[in-house]
């Protein structure tokens, strides 16, 4: 029998954007560190927060803080626009299989979250 679907099957669950999720968690990652350096820091003490927690993953994060700042540039871009594809593409159409409300919100928020940690450990450096 010949099968006319054009998704892939996913044995009766939803399919979830994990690309996107994944991507995004790793660029989020990626600028707290970058972040961790010198922004970070300063913004908490600004705040009252005590940052000495971060001295550490400052020490491992500081000599790759270029490298990471490229790759939390490009994941969290690369997140994004899988997110914004896959809503646009797949939920147009009466049956589509969007994913949950809750884990779009959260890949928004981080994707929010990691744009300013990016901001903050590019322009504090």
């Amino acid at each position: 029998m010949i099968s006319t679907k054009t998704e892939p099957e996913t044995n009766g669950q939803p399919l979830r954007d994990t690309s996107a999720t994944l991507l995004t968690v790793g660029g989020t990652l990626a600028a707290f560190g970058v972040a961790s350096c010198c922004g970070l820091p300063f913004m908490l003490a600004t705040i009252g927060i005590s940052s000495a927690w971060l001295t550490g993953i400052a020490l491992l994060a500081a000599p790759h803080r270029s490298l990471l700042l490229w790759a939390g540039a490009i994941s969290l871009a690369s997140g994004a626009v899988l997110l914004w594809r896959r809503q646009t593409a797949v939920c147009t159409t009466t049956d589509a299989i969007c994913s949950s409300p809750i884990v779009r919100g959260l890949t928004i928020a981080a994707l929010i979250a990691g744009l300013v940690l990016l901001t903050i450990g590019y322009l504090y450096a």
